[in-house]
């Protein structure tokens, strides 16, 4: 028997964006010099809000002279008046910068003065941004992230080179949530798995920066076993060793997605670190030839029951599959293999006993119906399933999880596909890693 996949994962959101800024930087001569300010080259030019015009700044009451004028007061001790020195400021990012990455370290520079104190603090309140003054008082840098949709204020005080205090202050407001990009990984951190488990990485928004992504993913494990990344859309990649992962060994995947521009202006939200571990080695070999399956633990044969298979209409497919989830009674319906009442192989809405689930398509190993049972070890009568007896099906139910291996041998119809739940051992190494 076969029956489609009842629910699967909510679909990912689908956001507008404007691309985010990283590292963009300002400089500001004041004093009565000239100030420039320079954009990031991810704002848009068409918006006026992307980046300020360039502009002229001053934090001293100090001008050029007027040759006509009167000369300047004397202090009040006899001495001229000294104009503020002059000196430049580079802001990161720029003031009035929108859609800012929060992966962007925040950074003040000054070149002709010293900064005497900085604060990078969320417009609406809240702790400020933590951050290191350099020795020489001429940088400060940030030293924690930014925040997704937060508005931030700079507000730092400058001693010029006469020593003359200057109070600046500058704004930039970090992408909204609808830039931000989620991504989950199977199996679920902590869980403990078959040898046959790819790990699948699901992403909230497409994907057309591969590169960068799977750069920021790092998987290493007990095993020291390399693996790759296999695309099925753009928001599903599959990693895997070339062969199944060695039995009783921890998986340790590093995800530094926070910052990272998925493609289309998405940036990942968050960074993870997640382990998983594999059991010892389980595989069911199901001969089309003996009608038979035999289970093999830690590559010793444990038990062996009869099976029968998919008929001429609806095959079993051949190859690697891997255990996705399973119950100890379900429902299946025709309907959900595309057959209506009337049609020769339709069959009423039918429990059966200790499924386990090998395809999205439908395939499970299953407790064969009453009817059924007669023609375990002998002839093929299911809809693509592996019908056991009551005593086999149970054995597989208690013994099989998600991640353990099935086998199917000498069908003559070809492999699952990758896609049809987790078919990727049918995939050639060669193929695996040469994905375009």
């Amino acid at each position: 028997m076969r029956m489609k996949q009842e629910s699967g994962r909510d679909a990912a959101r689908r956001k507008g964006w404007k691309i985010a800024a990283i590292g963009a930087a300002a400089v500001v001569v004041v004093g009565g010099g000239v100030g420039i300010a320079t954009a990031s080259p991810w704002n848009d030019p068409a918006s006026p809000s992307a980046s300020p015009a360039p502009s002229s700044a001053s934090s001293s009451p100090a001008a050029a002279q007027d040759p006509q004028a009167d000369p300047a007061p004397a202090a009040a001790d006899g001495d001229p008046q000294a104009p503020a020195g002059e000196y430049t400021v580079g802001l990161t990012p720029t003031d009035e910068a929108y859609a800012v990455n929060p992966a962007t370290v925040a950074a003040i520079t000054v070149a002709g003065a010293t900064l005497d104190a900085v604060e990078l603090a969320p417009r609406a309140g809240g702790t400020p941004v933590a951050g290191t003054l350099s020795a020489d008082g001429t940088s400060w840098t940030a030293t924690e992230r930014l925040a997704f949709d937060t508005a931030y204020t700079f507000s730092y005080t400058v001693l010029d080179s006469a020593g003359q205090p200057q109070r600046e202050t500058s704004s930039f407001t970090t992408v909204e949530p609808a830039n931000e990009a989620d991504a989950s990984m199977f199996p679920r951190d902590g869980s403990t798995v078959g040898t046959g488990q790819p790990l699948e990485f699901s992403f909230s928004e497409p994907v057309t920066n591969r590169d960068a992504v799977e750069k920021a993913i790092t998987v290493t494990s007990t095993s020291g076993q390399p693996g790759a990344f296999y695309w099925l859309t753009d928001t599903k990649v599959r990693y895997r060793p070339q062969t199944f992962w060695a039995p009783n060994s921890t998986i340790t995947v590093e995800s530094k997605l926070f910052g990272v521009d998925f493609g289309n202006g998405m940036i990942g939200n968050a960074d993870t670190t997640m382990t998983v571990k594999t059991h010892n080695a389980r595989l069911a070999v199901v001969d089309n030839t003996t009608k038979t399956m035999k289970v093999y633990l830690d590559g010793k044969l444990d038990r062996t029951f009869p099976i029968t298979l998919g008929t001429e209409e609806w095959p079993s497919t051949e190859g690697y599959m891997v255990v996705m989830e399973h119950y100890e009674s379900t429902q299946f319906t025709a309907e959900s293999i595309g057959l209506k009442p009337g049609d020769p192989a339709y069959y009423p809405p039918t429990v059966v006993n200790h499924a386990s689930r090998l395809s999205n398509g439908g395939a499970f190993v299953h407790e064969a119906l009453p009817a059924a049972q007669v023609a375990l070890g002998n002839i093929n009568v299911s809809h693509g399933c592996i019908g056991m007896s009551p005593e086999g099906a149970k054995y597989f139910y208690d013994t099989f999880g998600p991640g353990d291996v099935v086998q199917i041998l000498n069908t003559g119809y070809g492999p699952m596909y990758v896609w049809d739940g987790f078919g990727d051992w049918n995939v050639p190494w060669d193929e695996w890693v040469g994905q375009p």
